[in-house]
């Protein structure tokens, strides 16, 4: 039986540990708190469109993976969306947006890249764009479908439990 979350399963991540160790951690609070205050005009303007389920699907701001802060993702469909702004077109951080691009997409998820200039002046181009990548993901769940085992998933706010039925 493959695992349910590869990439976790193997670096020997078990259990209720699974979603904290590497989505949302404490560790990176306060820059996400920061992210959120100072938020870029731009972003702002994209929130106002994303949030409330407009689109559809759940957004969530500046949610961390790893070290790595997403401008927005969508949870259930796997999608990061980033705005860039002039500093993301240097040499280096080309670089760094690439690998850290590489490094989600380990986990599954599509990210999406628009600029400030994009979402000033063509808002709705932008919202095409993302609602065309969210057709294209697939959506999970809230929680995931029991294991071959004959096990149930428990879930609460911040971690996902499977329980595995072994009265056979």
């Amino acid at each position: 039986m493959l695992p349910l979350f590869p990439l976790l399963a193997k670096e020997g991540v078990r259990g209720r540990f699974l979603v904290t160790q590497h989505f949302n951690r404490r560790t990176e609070r306060a820059k996400r708190t920061a992210l959120r205050a100072h938020a870029t005009a731009a972003e702002q303007r994209l929130w106002q469109h994303l949030r409330n389920k407009q689109l559809g699907v759940k957004f969530r701001r500046q949610y961390s993976v790893d070290a790595y802060v997403l401008d927005f993702y969508a949870p259930r469909s796997k999608l990061a969306v980033e705005v860039d702004g002039d500093s993301h077109f240097r040499p280096a951080a080309t670089v760094y947006d690439q690998e850290r691009t590489r490094h989600l997409n380990r986990f599954g998820i599509e990210v999406v890249r628009f600029t400030n200039t994009e979402i000033a002046e063509n808002i709705e181009a932008v919202l095409a764009a993302i609602g065309e990548a969210l057709k294209r993901r697939p959506t999970t769940s809230p929680s995931p479908p029991p294991s071959k085992g004959g096990g149930e998933f428990c879930r609460s706010k911040k971690y996902i439990t499977v329980i595995v039925n072994r009265s056979t």
